[in-house]
This record gives C-alpha cells, structure tokens and sequence, in this order.
C-alpha cells in the first residue's frame, strides 16, 4: 500500500510540468519542436565566427517563427545572425529585433 502511494505521488510530480505546458495552450510536443529549433540556432550561431551565441537570445513561437533579440557588435553581425536564423529547418520566418551596438 505505501509503495502504491509513494508510486502516485512521484507520476503525479512527474506529470506537473506536463500540465503547465497544456495550460500554456501548446502541446508538449509543439513545446519540444520549439525548442529543437531554438537550440539549433543557437548551436548554428556558436558555429560562427561573426555571431556571438552568447550575446544574441533566440526564442521560438509555436509556428516557427523565430524572434532573436539582444545586441551585436556591427550590421554585419546581426544580419548574419538573421540569415543563420532563416537557414535553420523548420524556422518559418524570422523577427529581427537585435540592437546594434554603436
């Protein structure tokens, strides 16, 4: 009896961050795409020798889209920021919010 309860106890702390992504409105599996995607971005970024993975934040929507935020040292950087972002598959389009800083 005490190994059943023991045994409820741990699924149902197991299934608690599972409910909180159904109450976000997004399945668990769109969750985990999302985040395939974001990492992969960011891996393609610490690939680079322009982009600082480091300095520029990535975060992926439930369609794909890709918004990148945080600052860069030149134009240059975060336009190939954008252009590794867009290159990423299943990245449907990308919003570009990158600082430029002077």
């Amino acid at each position: 009896m005490k190994n059943t309860i023991k045994s409820l106890l741990l699924v149902s702390a197991l299934a608690l961050p599972l409910a909180g992504f159904a109450a976000d409105g997004d399945s668990l599996g769109t969750k985990v795409e999302d985040s395939v995607i974001t990492t992969k971005v960011k891996a393609a970024f610490a690939k680079d020798k322009v982009v600082s993975a480091t300095d520029i934040s990535v975060e992926t929507d439930s369609n794909g889209l890709v918004q990148l935020s945080g600052n860069a040292k030149s134009k240059a950087e975060a336009q190939k920021a954008e252009k590794i972002a867009k290159s990423v598959k299943g990245v449907t389009a990308v919003k570009n919010e990158i600082v430029v800083a002077n």
